[in-house]
């Protein structure tokens, strides 16, 4: 069953842990994985008749164009952590978008991620009549092309991960 709430908030527990110190939540949705993380997003969600925006946190920088995934905010290792959740989905060139998170954090930090299963995402918003958020660009979008996309960038270190709940899964990522 798809449950109507955030997926940072179905994910909180288990990848909390990960967003220590200073670090942001890029697409926060208005649900920030901690209420330390800096807030990035959309002013207005982008995506018709799909809420993103499922709580109260506020944004502290708002990115102006959807196919924008720069952290031009950030100079190099300056960040803890990068936490994102239901973004990445939304971009053809998911290795230049990881590299890009990933040249702001620091040595050993962590990139969070919280990402859905693009098919079983699918077949979920066939089942309960959901709105299909077509800003998803790829059909085979899931766990195996992230850790081959992950693969093709130096100095990246699979941690941990997560079984799916609901559609998606979670993801870290240790740079080393």
């Amino acid at each position: 069953m798809c449950e109507y709430k955030s997926e940072t908030a179905k994910f909180r527990m288990l990848l909390e842990p990960y967003c220590v110190g200073g670090g942001i939540d890029y697409g926060c949705g208005g649900d920030k994985i901690t209420p330390r993380a800096i807030g990035i997003d959309l002013a207005t969600s982008y995506a018709s008749g799909v809420d993103h925006h499922r709580g109260n946190d506020p944004i502290q920088l708002a990115q102006t164009d959807v196919n924008t995934y720069t952290l031009r905010w950030f100079k190099d290792e300056v960040l803890d952590y990068v936490y994102s959740s239901a973004v990445l989905e939304d971009f053809t060139n998911t290795v230049d978008v990881l590299k890009e998170w990933i040249r702001c954090i620091k040595p050993n930090g962590f990139l969070v991620l919280v990402l859905p299963d693009e098919q079983i995402y699918r077949k979920c918003c066939i089942e309960t009549g959901g709105a299909y958020n077509t800003s998803h660009k790829l059909a085979n979008f899931g766990k195996d092309y992230i850790k081959q996309c992950a693969k093709q960038i130096p100095n990246l270190q699979l941690i941990y991960e997560t079984d799916l709940i609901d559609y998606c899964f979670g993801i870290v990522f240790k740079k080393i």
